[in-house]
């Protein structure tokens, strides 16, 4: 799968002229979910580039919408795993395992929703191949502070697979850290909105 970190070397080009397959576009849009997710993209955006892609024809279409957004490893640890097993403490904080929805069609419908959320366990968070990743959160911020070490957990999983020395927690290990994650999950999220982190943008409200 290619690199999301490079939208240019996604097997995209600004250049080219050749068609865009559906394919390529759910790829793409998998880069926009995500950003959307860790609140990057407002929802207004997020809804623009979405369109825009879905009417894209050439690759060359596709690459300024994403131009400006960094790709996600949630995108490739799909592709390489049925579920994700933490590797350290705080990925505990995602579940005992984050399984792996195994359908990239686009959660377009009430019955393809339900079908991923069918895969979700006691746990917090789920992958979608090839359609970004949910997380969840008794409130919108501790969604996206688990979102952001979703993230973190997926390049881990993709380093220690490259390195293979893939060694997971063991279940007391992470029965451990799931114990405190309602004290130091709120401590996280607080920590990501610092102007000096730069990691997570807080999302825009609006009322009316």
């Amino acid at each position: 799968m290619p690199d999301n970190s490079q939208m240019n070397a996604q097997g995209f080009s600004e250049n080219s002229r050749l068609r865009a397959s559906d394919a390529d576009r759910d790829q793409a849009a998998t880069v926009i979910n995500n950003a959307m997710a860790e609140g990057r993209l407002t929802p207004d955006e997020h809804s623009d580039r979405l369109d825009a892609l879905y009417a894209a024809k050439t690759h060359a279409d596709i690459v300024p919408l994403l131009d400006d957004l960094p790709g996600r490893a949630t995108a490739a640890v799909p592709a390489a795993a049925t579920a994700l097993t933490p590797l350290y403490g705080q990925a505990a904080w995602l579940g005992e395992s984050v399984p792996v929805h195994d359908s990239a069609h686009l959660l377009r419908s009430a019955d393809l929703a339900d079908r991923a959320a069918r895969c979700l366990p006691a746990g917090e968070a789920l992958l979608l191949r090839g359609n970004g990743a949910l997380t969840l959160g008794r409130t919108p911020g501790l969604a996206v502070a688990r979102m952001w070490l979703l993230s973190a957990a997926c390049d881990a999983c993709l380093s220690a697979l490259a390195a293979g020395t893939v060694r997971p927690l063991t279940a007391a290990e992470i029965e451990s850290w799931r114990a405190v994650a309602d004290d130091l999950l709120p401590r996280l999220w607080q920590h990501l909105q610092r102007p000096d982190q730069g990691a997570v943008r807080t999302p825009r409200t609006s009322s009316g």
